[in-house]
């Protein structure tokens, strides 16, 4: 069985294939399987990359790791809408975010997770913290374009398939914003 995220409607859990997937052919159990499993894998990496990134906008000093929060709270608040909404049908459709609660995005992580969380919560701000932040959202990163590229080599759904798409394009337009981070960091 697939854990569902806390995100993921009850009724999604109840029938994991999304109206999208009837609605082009694909139904069937192992179908929606693949979208749960991408659905919740996409969820827990972004929810300690979202998690990490609402600690460095309090405690980031350098602009460019402050301006890089910011926009990863855009997005993973943006993402964990999207998904949540093409599970729950019930939702009216609304060009409004609703980002998760604090609650909500640490209730997604695992112990490595909450730890790695503690550890930036309990870090004092400055540039040993901006360089343990952009580490963490580059391995997060890395995880992310994973579960998006193992995805779109197996998945059958256009609605999901096209969120992976875009999710992808974003994920390597910040690795490579990381890495030059990452690089003046050390400079």
């Amino acid at each position: 069985a697939i854990a569902i995220p806390s995100f993921i409607n009850a009724a999604f859990a109840q029938n994991p294939t999304s109206s999208a997937s009837s609605a082009s052919g694909n139904t069937g159990a192992k179908m929606g399987e693949a979208e749960a499993k991408h659905a919740a894998d996409t969820l827990a990496a972004g929810s300690m990359s979202l998690a990490a990134s609402r600690v460095a906008l309090k405690k980031a000093k350098d602009d460019d790791v402050k301006q890089f929060a910011q926009f990863e709270v855009a997005e993973q608040e943006t993402i964990a809408d999207i998904l949540k909404g093409m599970r729950d049908q019930t939702v009216a459709a609304s060009g409004q975010v609703k980002p998760p609660s604090d609650a909500e995005v640490t209730s997604q992580l695992d112990a490595k997770g909450k730890a790695m969380l503690e550890k930036l919560e309990s870090a004092k701000a400055g540039s040993a913290f901006d360089r343990e932040y952009i580490k963490g959202q580059i391995e997060g990163h890395q995880e992310l374009l994973k579960i998006q590229e193992t995805y779109l080599a197996t998945g059958k759904d256009r609605e999901n398939l096209s969120v992976a798409k875009l999710a992808r394009g974003q994920i390597k337009e910040h690795l490579a914003l990381l890495a030059d981070i990452e690089k003046e960091l050390k400079d």
